[in-house]
């Protein structure tokens, strides 16, 4: 089912909707990744009482060069799991070149391969001039936009403990050669238990992009390590029909040590 298998597209929208007030205003220094930084997530569907293993994602970053600036190049993977293929075969491949110095992206790739539907975009930002030039038309942008996946890397930087439980903060994405104001809602604190072992989180509700396989609303929760990484590692929604949960299963070179996590199942 359609709605179940979009992997990576499920997790990318999610993520962009952390970015604050504070990061739409000010350039944020990076202290959350680093250059060979790989996360790993599984995905599950739900339609009953049974959690089916839908696919993997998996975000890797890698230190590279665009129009002559030093850029964190990062890819994004999705496919589904091959006993889930028959239903709906998925493989995504996003990337983004990210700004070292500003966080913000000067390139977005998108190659997309979904049920025999494939979509490639390519698109140059200028955030000096406020533009993104996509299909060979050039988009108006607000100052600090994001991409769906330079937005998750900038994100992490947000210090969540300014913020107070019931604060809503916003952002710019541009997507589908459209602007979105999103924004999430801080929940606070809370320590949950995965399949990889007990974290203490920052537990935040995003609102979702009309239009998409979410339901409409902030019914979406997702958990982020309480650490200096910000690493998600849980999100949960309904979707139109059924419902999706996201874990990380694994992690590699993180930039800072893993304070979140309390201890790991046997």
């Amino acid at each position: 089912m359609k709605t179940g298998m979009s992997i990576l597209r499920w997790i990318l929208l999610v993520f962009p909707t952390w970015v604050g007030a504070q990061a739409a205003s000010t350039t944020p220094k990076n202290t959350s990744f680093k250059e060979g930084e790989r996360l790993t997530f599984r995905v599950y569907y739900n339609m009953g009482f049974i959690w089916i293993n839908a696919g993997n994602a998996t975000f890797s970053v890698q230190p590279d060069e665009l129009n002559g600036k030093q850029a964190y190049h990062i890819v994004g993977d999705g496919k589904t799991a091959k006993n889930y293929e028959w239903v709906f075969k998925v493989n995504d491949k996003y990337q983004t070149y990210l700004d070292k110095e500003t966080l913000l992206p000067m390139r977005f790739l998108r190659d997309v391969h979904e049920g025999g539907v494939n979509i490639y975009n390519d698109v140059t930002f200028n955030h000096e001039e406020g533009t993104a030039l996509s299909e060979q038309k050039v988009y108006k942008t607000p100052p600090g936009t994001q991409d769906v996946l330079s937005a998750i890397y900038f994100a992490r930087n947000i210090d969540y403990n300014q913020l107070k439980v019931g604060d809503k903060v916003p952002m710019n994405m541009f997507l589908d050669n459209q602007v979105y104001n999103v924004g999430i809602t801080y929940k606070g604190k809370e320590r949950i238990k995965t399949k990889m072992g007990t974290f203490n989180t920052i537990k935040i509700n995003p609102s979702l992009i009309a239009g998409t396989i979410f339901k409409d609303g902030d019914q979406m929760t997702v958990w982020v390590t309480d650490d200096a990484n910000h690493v998600p590692v849980r999100i949960e929604s309904p979707i139109l029909i059924g419902s999706i949960k996201v874990d990380l299963i694994s992690y590699d070179q993180l930039r800072n040590p893993m304070a979140g996590l309390i201890s790991l199942n046997d």
